[in-house]
């Protein structure tokens, strides 16, 4: 036999009566169901609907029976509780996905929706149809153009969406709202304010120090120092000031044994915000050390370099055996020192001491030998010297607060040391120390010049011409004077 052969097939008649009978359609239908799904239609139509005939020697069956029913009854109180939430609203909720279903389970709800499982979200806006490139809509008298008053509006009200989260716009879903041109552009222009303004509180809350300078960077550095052993802990605020806060530390061990730590410390903390003494450049940027490294553009290099330079500069004064805070350690815009002081408690300042006259006379003159050591072997002008920044204890004075100084060669250096005699020398006249110098005389004891000017202001104008000359020979040499050079040494003004 041919295997491409027509096979025989043999042909069933039927009349069109039984063709177009219900009758038949439903047992054709009932008998593609029992050959696809048998043993679901077998039980759909067994016991578990009918309840007759049932078979109760098999416990698995009995179970299933019971199971079915508590779910039947578990989606039938979901469904009841649905209604009475929901109610009348518009907007409502379901338990669609705490039913217990099954597949033979016809008394399933058919008018209930799963939006899950449905195309349309009513939750996502409707986009607001676009205007053709002509640029109208419609014929005649129903002609719609791109400025139609309810188009304008429904987009409008369709932009709101690309506000940034946290601007609130509500939720206009289902309302149809119209948006006018002027009120969607006061809101757009209010929320782009509002969206710099918290960009502003973040910068402000992250990078700022200006309340007590712990930001986080610098309380990351304080943490490192106290892990590592080197500070055993942070007490407190010892000082606030425009540029920096102090606060007192116990000392911890030194990872180096040539190293050591004293036993209390002082973290002095520069503010990394310039708001506060954004004038005080000029100590920095025409000081030949840390000229090439200024830059205006950087605030929190410059707080650095500010911090380093009190560093070298406390340093050239302890080589020098000037009684000052001792370094410990420098980390970015963080000095460690020695702390002037006992038990937490520090050292009054000059100011706030009462000194007796033998003692104040004795302080007078231990700074004036101060400000001559200053200036001749550590090559430096205090430059902000005044009773507000020194120090006294154990008997003896102690200078702080140098991270300013500059040296003579500044091309206002010799301007910052009259300043600095200025202030010394009224200070100490009021206090009633008849042999102190009014500060000409004590700017020619400090720097050994002989400026024999009347008045004050031919005085500093001697001064200026100095800076000049100073200035001038930078200018043709390329480099700066090592020192000035004036007629003699300074006298040394003794007890």
């Amino acid at each position: 036999q041919c295997p491409w052969g027509a096979p025989n097939t043999t042909s069933i008649s039927c009349s069109l009566a039984d063709v177009m009978s219900e009758q038949l359609a439903k047992e054709l239908q009932l008998e593609e169901e029992n050959a696809a799904f048998p043993e679901v239609v077998a039980v759909a139509e067994g016991p578990f609907i009918t309840g007759e005939n049932i078979d109760t020697s098999s416990d698995l069956m009995l179970a299933q029976m019971l199971q079915m029913e508590f779910d039947r009854e578990y989606d039938a109180q979901l469904r009841r509780e649905e209604k009475k939430i929901n109610g009348d609203s518009k907007v409502s909720i379901s338990f669609e996905n705490y039913r217990k279903v099954h597949p033979y389970d016809s008394d399933s709800s058919e008018d209930e929706v799963d939006w899950q499982d449905t195309r349309h979200d009513p939750y996502r806006a409707d986009k607001p149809t676009t205007t053709p490139r002509k640029g109208f809509i419609g014929k005649g008298k129903d002609i719609t153009t791109k400025h139609d008053e309810v188009v304008c509006g429904r987009k409008n009200t369709a932009r709101m969406e690309n506000f940034a989260p946290e601007f609130q716009v509500g939720d206009g879903i289902g309302m149809d709202l119209k948006l006018s041109n002027q009120v969607f552009n006061a809101l757009k222009q209010h929320a782009y304010s509002e969206e710099r303004r918290s960009a502003r509180l973040h910068e402000k809350k992250e990078h700022s120090t200006a309340e007590k300078a712990v930001d986080p960077k610098t309380r990351l550095l304080l943490y490192k120092m106290v892990n590592a052993g080197m500070l055993e802990t942070i007490t407190g605020c010892i000082s606030t000031g425009k540029e920096s806060v102090v606060f007192h530390a116990y000392g911890g061990k030194s990872a180096t044994e040539d190293k050591v730590i004293p036993p209390e410390c002082a973290i002095k903390v520069f503010k990394t915000t310039l708001n506060e003494f954004k004038n005080r450049d000029k100590y920095i940027k025409d000081d030949y050390r840390f000229k090439d490294r200024f830059s205006k553009l950087n605030p929190r290099k410059i707080i650095r370099m500010w911090a380093e330079k009190e560093m070298h500069n406390l340093t050239r004064m302890q080589n020098a055996g000037i009684p000052c805070p001792q370094v410990v350690i420098l980390k970015k815009h963080v000095l460690v020192m020695s702390f002037i002081g006992q038990d937490q408690v520090p050292a009054p300042k000059l100011k706030d001491v009462t000194l007796s006259s033998e003692d104040m006379k004795k302080a007078y003159y231990q700074i004036l030998n101060m400000m001559q050591q200053l200036y001749k072997e550590c090559n430096l002008v205090h430059a902000d010297l005044s009773e507000y920044n020194m120090l006294w204890h154990d008997g003896k004075v102690w200078l702080i607060d140098v991270s300013q100084s500059v040296e003579p060669t500044h091309p206002h250096g010799l301007e910052f040391l009259f300043r600095d005699c200025r202030n010394v020398s009224q200070f100490f006249q009021k206090a009633g120390v008849a042999e102190a110098l009014n500060e000409r005389e004590l700017f020619n004891a400090v720097s050994g010049f002989k400026i024999t000017a009347d008045n004050e202001v031919d005085f500093q104008a001697e001064i200026e011409a100095l800076e000049k000359m100073n200035e001038d020979h930078v200018q043709n040499h390329g480099k700066k004077l090592a020192m000035f050079s004036g007629d003699g040494d300074p006298p040394i003004y003794d007890e």
